[in-house]
């Protein structure tokens, strides 16, 4: 409604502060989802800024221009060596279903934990069944990630025959082989091992590497590659994502011992609901972090 005095128009002031309707522990937690934005948009353009500006060890090896006891620096993807074979992705692929699943379970945790038309005792069931769901769900993105890291997931005997790819890597962590290495020697990267193994890794023949290995000219014997960039983006990024994992995880405790109580109820159950606000963040970080990292 508005009123005039002397035939100027003036509209009344709004009563009450602004967004008095909306619950502050919101706000928190999408300025809290805001600056964690920006501390993953920072590794995502540090990761993209090395992956393009710095050359990529295959390309580098093929043009011929090393020095065997030479380290030469150069970026090497963690998708050219986990994507070697269906078995050393399964790991980051079973990662992104549990986290894509996880995101569900919370999602059927609040929608219980709402309905008023419902015995509390089922509710408590439903409420505690999907949260600890969600919980056996991050404990597993989280153990792969540790085995991962830490452990590797050498090939068994059985599946070596398959798997052998144009630039002859194995695995992370073949013939003691360590991503976090400040260098490291590998038949991808051996033109001695090219030359009695030809079907194991195929030089394109208009590189600068396959005119040399013609004309008996190439370096020979290792490139020795110092990818401590390429793997110190890959640790910082998935390390920074899997602490927000173990955060969740902490929450997630909580949650379900306070839900095995009957400690949610309609009245309550908005708690859940910015938990999940920060799941599914946690969630659509790694649906971008698993092709750029493990894929690409």
């Amino acid at each position: 409604m508005s009123f005039g005095v002397d035939g100027e128009v003036f509209e009344p002031k709004s009563a009450g502060a602004p967004f008095q309707n909306i619950d502050i522990r919101k706000v928190a937690m999408w300025m809290f989802l805001m600056s964690e934005m920006m501390v993953f948009t920072s590794l995502f353009s540090t990761y993209m800024r090395y992956r393009f500006g710095i050359p990529n060890c295959q390309t580098v090896f093929e043009s011929g221009e090393w020095v065997e006891g030479t380290s030469v620096t150069c970026f090497e993807p963690a998708g050219h060596l986990i994507a070697s074979s269906w078995f050393h992705i399964a790991p980051g692929a079973i990662n992104t279903f549990a986290l894509i699943i996880s995101s569900f379970t919370i999602v059927q945790a609040l929608r219980y934990a709402k309905k008023k038309d419902m015995d509390e005792d089922v509710r408590r069931r439903k409420v505690t069944r999907y949260l600890g769901t969600t919980w056996l769900l991050a404990i597993l993105f989280l153990t792969l990630k540790m085995i991962e890291w830490f452990v590797g997931f050498p090939l068994p005997e059985f599946l070596h025959e398959f798997n052998h790819g144009d630039s002859s890597i194995k695995s992370l962590y073949a013939e003691g082989y360590l991503i976090n290495a400040d260098s490291y020697q590998h038949h991808a990267y051996d033109t001695h091992y090219i030359e009695a193994h030809p079907d194991d890794y195929s030089i394109p023949e208009d590189s600068a590497l396959y005119a040399m290995m013609q004309a008996g000219t190439h370096p020979g014997g290792h490139m020795m590659a110092n990818i401590q960039v390429s793997a110190t983006t890959f640790y910082v990024t998935t390390g920074t994502h899997g602490a927000h994992v173990l955060g969740g995880i902490v929450g997630l405790t909580y949650m379900t011992l306070k839900a095995a109580r009957g400690g949610y109820t309609p009245d309550n159950a908005v708690s859940i609901e910015y938990f999940g606000l920060y799941w599914h963040f946690v969630d659509l970080v790694w649906v971008l972090v698993f092709p750029f990292f493990y894929l690409y």
